[in-house]
């Protein structure tokens, strides 16, 4: 019994998914085009629409989630004067395991005068899921960036919610070669009885943070204005040369209609998949 159970964990550990996307994109007269793209494994990225300026890119997982286990690793760099903005084809499933965590590592490098949207759909953890992500963001001092992330602890559309498992979420942040920004956000264990206390989310499901660089008081305060309007709990402040906003909601839908309203305070365009 143990052997077959040894070689039942040696199929399983052999069949995680691995994925890889690497691209850099720059400016020339005036146009953002796509130069060198790597892709392997069950990561893909698509540029359906050219557009008049910028370039917009959409993440695709063909594996269909994520798995304990699997590694999923992203390097972008927009040179010089390049506009970018990303997502992600539809909102990402972790599922539980009761093996390894999953990995997520995404690395963006901005140039002087570039800018960079990262808004993906959200990010659902089911029960019992593990998963650590690393977000590691370069930024020249004359770059501006928003990063935007969402995720919900279970389908709360379907009922559910996540009770164990493990969340780690490492961002770094540095602007001129300069660290601005860091933290480590860590729940594991009995997440479902943490996010049900009032210091951490009094019982909501979902929570987003939106990163705008540069960001100032008067962005706050322009965001404030339309913070009556939200249907969640919703902070925001400046430091550093940016600014940052979180969120936390009882659901998937009203943290996103939350984000919306700040997204557009930015003035930002939202990409057409988060419309549908």
């Amino acid at each position: 019994m143990r052997s077959e159970l040894s070689a039942t964990s040696t199929l399983f550990e052999a069949n995680r998914a691995r994925g890889t996307v690497r691209f850099d994109v720059h400016a020339r007269d005036g146009v953002t085009r796509r130069g060198t793209l790597h892709e392997s494994g069950s990561l893909r990225v698509r540029f359906p629409s050219p557009e008049d300026q910028g370039l917009s890119g959409v993440f695709v997982n063909t594996a269909g989630g994520v798995a304990g286990g699997d590694r999923f690793d992203i390097e972008i760099a927009a040179a010089d004067a390049a506009r970018l903005t990303l997502t992600t084809a539809a909102a990402e499933k972790v599922y539980r395991t009761p093996g390894a965590a999953a990995q997520l590592n995404i690395a963006l490098k901005v140039g002087a005068d570039a800018h960079l949207a990262w808004l993906p759909q959200e990010t659902i953890l089911f029960d019992r899921a593990r998963v650590q992500r690393r977000f590691d963001i370069d930024l020249d001092e004359a770059a501006s960036l928003l990063l935007c992330e969402i995720v919900v602890f279970g389908r709360t559309a379907m009922g559910e919610r996540m009770e164990q498992g493990e969340f780690v979420d490492r961002w770094r942040l540095r602007r001129g070669g300069r660290l601005v920004f860091a933290e480590t956000v860590r729940l594991d264990g009995d997440i479902g009885a943490k996010l049900g206390r009032s210091a951490v989310a009094k019982g909501g499901a979902a929570i987003g943070t939106a990163l705008i660089v540069p960001g100032d008081e008067a962005l706050v305060e322009r965001i404030r204005e339309a913070s009556k309007s939200f249907s969640g709990e919703a902070g925001i402040s400046a430091w550093n040369g940016f600014a940052m906003a979180r969120f936390c909601a009882q659901d998937a839908a009203r943290l996103r209609a939350d984000m919306m309203t700040v997204l557009a305070r930015t003035g930002a365009a939202l990409p057409r998949l988060w419309l549908n």
